[in-house]
């Protein structure tokens, strides 16, 4: 198993990205009218994110690697904190202010994301080489707060709908949920991320466990309500 992770595990998870990306293109005519729209583009985003994520990789296969080492890049962390923490935070604001039809949750969301944002400069100002040097936990708690704050004006508002009665059938209730559950099972493990190194491959292989895992969970799930889900209204 640990041999078998070590060899296939950035292909199993590009190869689970690809496909929702290409399902996502493929039913872009069925939502293109509609907010879900946006998953799609941010799972082509995030499909070209994570393969642009191992380019220390692809400078060291091709004996480049000297162009960065020693630099703020020559680690991929930036790309994690800054456009996975980031850029989850934002799709998900995005999306559930672009739906909401409560004046008052439309505000708290607006105020709430903008909170966000200055928060997120704010450290990143004064801490700028951290967001270079490792998987950032303040940001990535962070993160999560704006998610659950989303994701709960989400749940309130369909709460206090009509739709409560067939949620089931709405692509943002898979929305809202798959990057809940995904920011709840992947942050707190940016609190070990010092010990991600070959020199403990037992953390290592744990890790890639548990990010295949809620990877595949994630994007099979959002593939799978891209095909079964009614088409939207807003």
């Amino acid at each position: 198993m640990e041999e078998f992770l070590k060899q296939n595990y950035f292909l199993l998870t590009y190869s689970v990205e690809f496909l929702a990306a290409v399902i996502g293109l493929i039913l872009f005519k069925k939502y293109s009218h509609v907010a879900a729209k946006f998953l799609i583009y941010f799972l082509v985003f995030a499909f070209f994110i994570d393969l642009l994520h191992s380019y220390p990789q692809y400078l060291k296969s091709l004996n480049k690697f000297d162009l960065i080492e020693g630099t703020l890049i020559e680690k991929n962390y930036w790309l994690s904190n800054i456009f996975w923490f980031g850029g989850v935070v934002s799709f998900l604001f995005y999306v559930n202010y672009k739906i909401s039809s409560n004046p008052r949750f439309r505000i708290a969301l607006k105020y709430c994301f903008i909170a966000y944002v200055v928060l997120f400069i704010l450290y990143g100002i004064f801490n700028f080489d951290l967001l270079f040097t490792t998987l950032n936990s303040f940001v990535a708690v962070l993160s999560l707060w704006m998610v659950l704050v989303c994701s709960s004006v989400f749940y309130v508002e369909i709460l206090q709908s009509n739709l409560i009665f067939q949620f089931y059938k709405t692509i943002y209730f898979y929305i809202n949920t798959c990057f809940l559950l995904w920011s709840i099972l992947i942050v707190p493990i940016v609190f070990y991320e010092i010990y991600f190194s070959t020199a403990d491959w037992n953390f290592v292989i744990l890790k890639w466990q548990i990010y295949l895992s809620v990877n595949f969970i994630f994007y099979l799930t959002l593939t799978i309500a891209l095909i079964c889900c009614r088409s939207e209204t807003k």
